[in-house]
């Protein structure tokens, strides 16, 4: 009997490592989706199939990669801000066109998209390294560009494109103007043991109380709760209370650290907004909470007399 348990013990331990070695050598995979099941990795539209003006962008990041985007333009005679947006863990930008095309329209802005290392037109593969190299590629040559107010460059990051997006703007405080994360997690170590809760055990963001055995493992750690406090730019936080892959809480937990140390902040949140659909079911108050922020503090933008929580707060919720 006890051989027998001894077996079953090395057995079960047995398995748990392959698990976990197995764990370990496919995050990337885990973490990174360019291909949605089901679909082809190519660009299943372009702008110009929503009658948008746009040019093919490539680049070339620090390390080598060359790297696909699109730039649209709202019109010649656009002086408004440029959105510089990054997606989703999952997809590509052609996914986002939608999006795009509404938020030009009520913006009154340009857009910037860039493909990551591994996703649609790019070369490489994904990493965190790798992906903060593709986005400083995009932002320097936003800052060089003489077709736009560079003065006025924002950033509008999702999901894992908010902890891009505030990587990118801590590291480059005099080229943004400004940050927009919209149900942004605080860590993918804290999301490991969200989605496998098993891994609370052994992997954890700033917030966790496990031991984080394996922290030293995960490569791609996003750590956007330590990057949002270092941030000073003005940060506009739109949170889907619905959301179903990031739970609220982070946006709330990552809006918290930031105002310690940053007055410039703002909160928002939709009480029907899932984790996709925010800006869908957000509706107008939605398009008015980032055209009131930036109107604010984009540098082109009059301010309105009206107050930012007042005008938001008029729709409800």
């Amino acid at each position: 009997m006890a051989g027998w348990l001894k077996a079953l013990a090395y057995g079960a331990g047995g398995v748990a490592v392959a698990g976990l070695a197995a764990l370990v050598a496919l995050q990337e995979r885990l973490v990174y989706v360019p291909v949605l099941p089901g679909l082809a990795r190519a660009y299943p539209i372009t702008p110009a199939r929503l009658r948008l003006a746009y040019e093919d962008v490539w680049l070339r990041s620090a390390d080598g990669v060359r790297l696909h985007s699109w730039f649209i333009r709202h019109s010649p005679t656009c002086r408004g801000p440029t959105i510089l947006f990054f997606q989703e863990n999952a997809g590509n930008i052609a996914h986002r066109l939608e999006f795009v095309r509404l938020m030009m329209q009520r913006l009154q802005c340009n857009v910037f998209m860039l493909s990551y290392r591994g996703y649609g037109e790019s070369e490489g593969y994904p990493s965190q390294k790798g992906i903060t190299y593709d986005a400083q590629a995009a932002l320097d040559h936003l800052a060089q560009r003489k077709d736009i107010d560079t003065s006025c460059i924002v950033i509008f990051g999702r999901s894992l494109g908010g902890a891009v997006g505030a990587v990118l703007a801590k590291n480059n405080p005099d080229k943004v103007a400004a940050l927009i994360l919209e149900n942004t997690f605080t860590s993918i170590l804290d999301m490991a043991g969200i989605m496998l809760p098993f891994l609370r055990w052994f992997i954890g963001g700033s917030t966790s109380k496990g031991p984080k055995l394996l922290n030293c493992v995960v490569r791609s750690p996003w750590s956007t709760l330590d990057i949002v406090g270092e941030v000073k730019q003005p940060i506009l936080f739109l949170s889907g209370l619905q959301d179903e892959l990031v739970p609220p809480s982070h946006m709330k937990m990552l809006y918290d650290k930031a105002v310690e140390h940053n007055r410039n902040c703002r909160f928002v949140d939709f009480p029907s907004g899932m984790h996709m659909d925010t800006w869908m079911s957000g509706g107008d108050r939605y398009w008015r909470a980032i055209q009131l922020f930036l109107d604010q503090y984009a540098p082109e933008v009059q301010s309105r007399d009206a107050s930012f929580k007042s005008e938001i707060s008029e729709d409800g919720g």
